[in-house]
């Protein structure tokens, strides 16, 4: 997964560019895990994270935010089954290979805004 990601940091190229995915899973509220067509024969495997969102987190302790974050997981699993899923504007923040989130998450409340600071219970 890690030389993946590496090749897929390395092909991203222009930032507006966009790169058809296959999803092979939905991991949690913010992530999934999925198959790249960076160029014809490359087409790796990781996980996609999403940028400036923060999704409770499924190994929760507290009973209410793991049921967030279940609704979460499945928000998410709902909005990349809709139809062709492309990631864009790749590149680096603290936890390396976000992308831009679907504003949909957010305003579906699923979601917080997040730029990499300290997360709040």
């Amino acid at each position: 997964a890690a030389r993946d990601a590496e090749i897929i940091w390395k092909q991203a190229g222009n930032p507006d560019a966009r790169h058809p995915v296959d999803v092979i899973r939905t991991i949690d509220g913010d992530t999934f895990l999925a198959r790249v067509h960076l160029s014809p024969g490359l087409d790796p495997t990781t996980r996609v994270r999403l940028r400036g969102i923060d999704a409770p987190e499924l190994k929760a302790s507290c009973p209410q935010e793991l049921l967030m974050a279940e609704a979460a997981t499945a928000a998410l699993r709902a909005l990349l089954g809709e139809g062709e899923v492309t990631i864009s504007n790749i590149g680096p923040d603290k936890y390396s290979g976000r992308v831009v989130a679907e504003a949909a998450m957010l305003a579906a409340g699923h979601a917080r805004s997040y730029n990499g600071g300290h997360r709040s219970g």
